[in-house]
């Protein structure tokens, strides 16, 4: 689908005149009709398809994401990399089984299977991540949508630091930081430590720090800060995001007590 473009003059005056302007109509449409195929994808979980339905929403229409959208386009690319990942560990592992065994066939079509797998999974992060930086997060225009954006960009360029070596790898991991400290800033300045954009963008990368940079001493500094700071203002939670904030702190939690019986750690 192509935007829609109209050859009618546009002299709008008023709100009511754009919402009744032929072209916002089939703007609107459009932009309905992705989001509902993007919602038909997901429960058919062909998050592919999701994922190009969502883009489609983000990229063609001047207009910043509601908070339904943002979260299809982040469950679309969420679910379609998180497939790749789980495959590319499981390839990876065998090809480490077969260059041990000393079977050199099979260890070349492992490597050559696990390469395409990271293909696409790069073809991917590098798609939702010029959405983001080029369109999303200069359209964002509330705190919550800002954190959630940044951590998203932090998110995509972990994976792909996880998957890559030298330069490639370096670029990725400086990437992913600068992006979950953005984040960081913007949270810790605008939205309550229980929040659950907060606390997520938190786990996240106190995630980062253990996994990409290897440092779980400021893994549980960051985790623990997060989980402290909302446990002190609990009382306080609002009743609507008490489930979310509720759930990442769980899991905030399981990290650190995961990270601390680390003998690295």
């Amino acid at each position: 689908l192509k935007p829609f473009v109209s050859n009618q003059p546009c002299t709008l005056q008023s709100a009511a005149d754009v919402c009744s302007h032929p072209a916002f109509a089939m703007g609107k449409l459009i932009r309905e009709h992705e989001v509902y195929f993007a919602t038909l994808a997901e429960q058919a979980e062909r998050y592919d398809e999701m994922a190009e339905h969502m883009h489609n929403v983000a990229s063609m229409f001047d207009q910043e994401l509601d908070a339904e959208e943002r979260n299809l386009l982040g469950v679309a690319y969420k679910q379609a990399i998180a497939q790749r990942r789980s495959a590319w560990r499981t390839v990876a592992t065998v090809e480490h089984r077969e260059e041990k065994n000393g079977n050199v066939m099979t260890t070349a079509a492992a490597r050559n299977y696990r390469r395409t797998i990271e293909t696409e999974m790069k073809t991917l992060c590098q798609q939702i991540l010029t959405l983001l930086t080029d369109t999303l997060i200069p359209r964002a225009s509330t705190a919550d949508a800002k954190v959630s954006l940044h951590k998203a960009q932090g998110d995509y360029y972990r994976y792909i630091a996880e998957i890559t070596d030298n330069v490639e790898k370096t670029d990725a991991t400086r990437s992913a930081k600068l992006a979950y400290e953005k984040g960081t800033k913007i949270a810790e300045s605008m939205l309550p430590v229980t929040n659950s954009f907060r606390l997520g963008l938190a786990l996240n990368h106190a995630v980062f720090y253990y996994e990409v940079m290897g440092s779980p001493p400021d893994a549980v500094r960051i985790g623990r800060k997060a989980f402290e700071d909302a446990v002190r203002e609990i009382d306080g939670l609002a009743e609507d995001g008490a489930k979310e904030s509720a759930l990442v702190m769980q899991l905030l939690r399981d990290n650190l007590t995961l990270w601390t019986s680390d003998p690295a750690g």
